[in-house]
């Protein structure tokens, strides 16, 4: 035996000591987790148990971040976490979660870091149907983008909000870093790239830097130009590492977005109010008649309450000539006494005034 292996063994001894006692401790959480789930298919006079808790569960992601001390990153903690209460949550009740597909978008991402890997995942063609899904029943949850930090709403997600019963039960943030990838076979020589418009105007300055003169082709998705590219000889694709890895493509360039803190926003749609978490926000539906005063009127509430807004967007509203819808989003639960003093200010102001659910502030 070496020196170094001298030095080594002692360590790996721990290792494997402390491996038997997480090993243990993993079945024990995950023998709690089945008692919960006995306990709430019993208990008397509730129809539908929810077993579903994210308030609970970003308690749980801001303590353990708060808790750590490395040598592992915050954003490691939260993973590792996030895997164990994936699969406890599938012991007690598995779920299924529609997302806009198709597999290897940025949505199927960001439906992995909030449910992981143990929920059962169902890609959608488009916003709507996976509203559908979820009114229906064929899934318990969706996840749906909403907003981009460089390139703004995404309109066709607030529109479905207009004539749907859902509610908001969490969001997810995920920064967004684009490659760019081609075929396993593919050659360097690059002669045309495929992406969502989105994409490619977030890569626009990067592009023009390395491939000037380069046809640049909108399709639905990051996902459906990494299927397209897969085997299509000089075609590239911009998207995530998460197609690349579905569509086998080899990365020519990573982190290629002209901004590097460019983030996506999605949001997980149900059925349940979500109960406080202590970091919560709240988002509304106002709509109200193009007259002048009406917006002002709305935001005087917030103002003198001291209610932070950290969203507004308008959109024309469904009914009449000339009326509009505010999406509003703040601080605060709703059952926080003043938020709802200042939604019941906002009520007597407006023509209509309907939560869309309160939520707990996206964790890392």
């Amino acid at each position: 035996m070496t020196a170094r292996q001298d030095k080594m063994t002692p360590i790996r001894d721990r290792i494997d000591v402390i491996d038997a006692e997480l090993h243990k401790l993993l079945n024990e959480r995950a023998a709690c987790a089945l008692k919960i789930g006995e306990i709430k298919q019993s208990a008397p006079g509730e129809e539908s148990p929810v077993y579903y808790r994210p308030e609970r569960e970003a308690q749980i992601l801001t303590r353990i971040q708060k808790e750590n001390q490395g040598p592992l990153t915050d954003a490691d903690i939260a993973g590792l976490f996030r895997e164990i209460m994936s699969c406890c949550l599938n012991l007690e009740h598995p779920l299924t979660i529609g997302y806009l597909g198709p597999a290897g978008t940025y949505t199927e991402t960001a439906t992995i870091k909030q449910f992981g890997h143990f929920a059962g995942t169902h890609a959608m063609s488009s916003i709507d149907e996976v509203f559908r899904e979820v009114e229906t029943g064929g899934a318990q949850y969706g996840v749906v983008p909403v907003e981009n930090s460089t390139e703004g709403m995404v309109n066709h997600t607030l529109d479905c909000f207009m004539n749907s019963p859902l509610t908001i039960c969490a969001e997810v943030e995920l920064p967004i870093h684009h490659a760019l990838m081609v075929g396993r076979d593919s050659g360097e020589n690059v002669t045309e790239i495929f992406s969502h418009s989105q994409s490619l105007a977030q890569c626009r300055a990067w592009l023009d830097a390395h491939y000037p003169g380069v046809p640049r082709t909108p399709v639905n998705s990051n996902a459906e130009a990494a299927r397209l590219v897969a085997d299509k000889p000089g075609a590239a694709a911009i998207a995530g590492d998460m197609a690349a890895e579905r569509y086998d493509l080899r990365v020519l360039a990573s982190n290629i977005e002209d901004h590097p803190d460019n983030k996506t926003r999605f949001l997980v749609i149900g059925r349940q109010l979500v109960g406080p978490s202590g970091q919560d926000k709240t988002s509304i539906l106002v709509s109200t008649r193009n007259e002048p005063g009406a917006l002002y009127r709305i935001l005087g509430p917030f103002h003198r309450h001291g209610i932070s807004l950290t969203r507004i967007e308008t959109r024309p509203a469904k009914f009449g000539s000339w009326s509009y819808v505010f999406f509003i989003d703040f601080d605060g639960h709703i059952s926080d006494p003043i938020i709802e003093l200042v939604v019941r200010e906002v009520g007597d102001v407006a023509m209509e005034v309907r939560s869309l659910g309160s939520y707990p502030r996206a964790v890392i």
